[in-house]
C-alpha cells in the first residue's frame, strides 16, 4: 500500500524532474516583470494538504496565521483569498454598527492617494464613501505628508493607504495624524512585507493592516492574503466579515466554541436559536482554502531569503544605473526606513528626451518585461470617472507617473544588467518605428 511519504517523496521527485528552474542566460531568456520563487518543498507541502482532502481553511490555515502573526508580532492575523479582499474586509470591519460613533457610513471622507492600486481605493467608495485624494512625492513614491491636513475635513474618518513598492511612508506621522484627529488607520502593507520603519515591521502600525500573497510579491500562494490587527474587538469583526456575517466565530467543522450555542438571546430571534446562524454583520465568505495555506507555509520559511535577494537586486541596479541619475529618477528609500523592495521604479526626466514607451520597447525588444506603476492617475481611469471625490491640488507629481515617465522593473533577477544591453539612453531609438526593433 502507497503511504502518505510515497507520495509527497514522488511529488518532490516529480518536481525536480519538470518543474526546476531553466538556466538564464542573460540577453537570451526573457526576464519576465514577475513572478512565482517555487520548489520542492512548496510542491510536498501542497500534496500533503491535498491529502487531508480537506477543501477549505483547516490546520493549514490555521497554522499559517500563528506564524505569519509570530513574524510580524501582532496578535492576530486572518487569512482571506486575495490581498483585494484584505482591503475590502478591512474597510467592512470598520462600518459596523457595533463601532458606534466611529462607525464608518456613507458620505464619510477617507483620505487615500491617487497614484495607488485600485483596490485600496474600491472599498471606500463600494460603501458610498467619498475618497479624498493626494499626491506623491517622486523620490519615494509615497503619499505627500504636506498635504494631510489639507485634506482634513468634518467627514473625514480614515486614512487608507499603500507603501508603495515596498518602500514605507513615514508611517509614525501618518499614525500620529490619525491618532490626534481620531481617525481609523488602514495600513496596506501589500507590497512591503519584511519593510521597517524606525526599526519596526510595517503593517504593524495600522490599527488593521493588509497584505498580498499574489505571484508578484514577496512570498506567494498563487492567490490569497491577510489581514492583521492588535486590537481583538477588530479582530472580532473581521472574523464575522469574513465569514458570512455569522456572529459565531468557531472554526470549519467544529462547533459549540462558546459552550452555549444553543442558549443565546438575540432581539427578534427564539432564544436559544441555533448560534451558528445568527448572523450580526452583512458579510461575505473571503477564506482561503488549506491547500493555499499550505504553500503559504512553505513560501513563510523561504521569506527572509527573498527579502534579502530584494533588497541586494534593489542596491545592484542602483549601481549600475548610478551614471544616468542625470537623466533617471531613481528610487530613494525614505528616511528612517529599510524598505522590502517590491519594484525598480525608473524615472525619466524631460532631459533624458526619451519617452517611457520607446525605452520599455527597447528593453521587451532585448527581453527584458516592464511594468507601469499600478494605473497612473486612478481618476484618469474609466471607472472612476464618475465617483464622488474631492482632490487636494492638482497632482502634479500623480499625473507625471502617468504620462509617458515612468515604469518598473523586476527585482528577482538582474541579470540583464551583464548582459548584451547598453544602458545607454542615447542609443534608444525616439518614437514609433520600425527602427526600434533593429536595436
Amino acid at each position: 500500500m502507497t503511504s502518505r511519504n510515497d507520495v509527497i517523496a514522488a511529488a518532490r521527485g516529480y518536481f525536480e524532474s519538470n518543474h526546476k528552474p531553466k538556466k538564464f542566460v542573460p540577453g537570451e531568456t526573457y526576464l519576465p516583470p514577475s513572478g512565482k520563487v517555487v520548489n520542492a518543498d512548496d510542491l510536498a507541502m501542497l500534496i500533503e494538504s491535498s491529502l487531508d482532502l480537506w477543501l477549505t481553511a483547516g490546520r493549514f490555515a490555521r497554522d499559517l496565521e500563528a506564524h505569519l502573526a509570530a513574524f510580524l508580532g501582532v496578535r492576530a492575523a486572518l487569512l482571506v483569498n486575495s490581498s483585494s479582499s484584505a482591503n475590502l474586509l478591512a474597510f467592512s470591519a470598520l462600518t459596523s454598527p457595533a463601532l458606534k460613533e466611529r462607525r464608518i457610513v456613507a458620505g464619510d471622507e477617507v483620505i487615500t492617494v491617487t497614484a495607488g492600486f485600485p483596490t485600496t481605493v474600491n472599498p471606500c467608495i463600494i460603501y458610498g464613501c467619498v475618497p479624498v485624494f493626494v499626491d506623491i512625492d517622486l523620490e519615494t513614491h509615497n503619499i505627500d505628508l504636506s498635504q494631510l491636513e489639507a485634506a482634513l475635513s468634518p467627514k473625514t474618518k480614515a486614512v487608507m493607504i499603500a507603501h508603495t513598492l515596498g518602500n514605507p511612508f513615514n508611517v509614525l506621522a501618518v499614525q500620529e495624524f490619525c491618532k490626534k484627529h481620531n481617525l481609523w488607520f488602514v495600513e496596506d502593507n501589500c507590497d512591503a512585507l519584511g519593510a521597517k520603519f524606525n526599526g519596526q515591521l510595517t503593517g504593524t502600525f495600522g490599527d488593521i493592516a493588509t497584505e498580498s500573497f499574489y505571484p508578484a510579491h514577496h512570498m506567494t500562494m498563487g492567490e490569497g492574503g491577510a489581514v492583521f490587527t492588535n486590537s481583538l474587538r477588530l479582530k472580532t469583526l473581521l472574523l464575522r466579515f469574513r465569514d458570512w456575517g455569522r456572529d459565531c466565530y468557531c472554526e470549519p467543522g467544529v462547533d459549540n466554541t462558546c459552550g452555549r450555542r444553543f442558549d443565546w438571546d438575540f432581539k427578534n430571534l427564539p432564544k436559544g436559536f441555533d448560534h451558528k446562524y445568527v448572523y450580526s454583520e452583512i458579510g461575505y465568505n473571503l477564506k482561503i482554502t488549506d491547500i493555499q495555506a499550505a504553500i503559504g507555509l512553505s513560501q513563510l520559511k523561504k521569506l527572509p531569503r527573498f527579502i534579502d535577494a530584494r533588497i541586494k537586486n534593489h542596491a545592484l541596479l542602483s549601481k549600475k544605473l548610478e551614471h544616468l541619475r542625470d537623466r533617471m529618477i531613481l528610487p530613494k528609500a525614505t528616511p528612517n526606513s529599510d524598505p522590502s523592495w517590491f519594484g525598480f521604479t525608473i524615472t525619466l526626466k524631460p532631459e533624458s528626451k526619451v519617452l517611457r514607451s520607446d525605452f520599455q520597447q527597447f528593453l521587451e525588444n532585448n527581453k527584458v518585461g516592464t511594468r507601469l506603476v499600478f494605473g497612473g492617475n486612478l481618476l484618469k481611469q474609466p471607472a472612476y470617472e464618475g465617483i464622488s471625490r474631492r482632490v487636494i491640488g492638482d497632482l502634479p507629481h500623480t499625473d507625471r507617473v502617468l504620462h509617458d515617465r515612468e515604469f518598473i522593473l523586476n527585482l528577482v533577477k538582474t541579470s540583464f544588467l551583464t548582459s548584451r544591453i547598453q544602458l545607454n539612453l542615447d542609443s534608444i531609438p525616439v518614437g514609433r518605428s520600425n527602427e526600434a526593433n533593429n536595436h
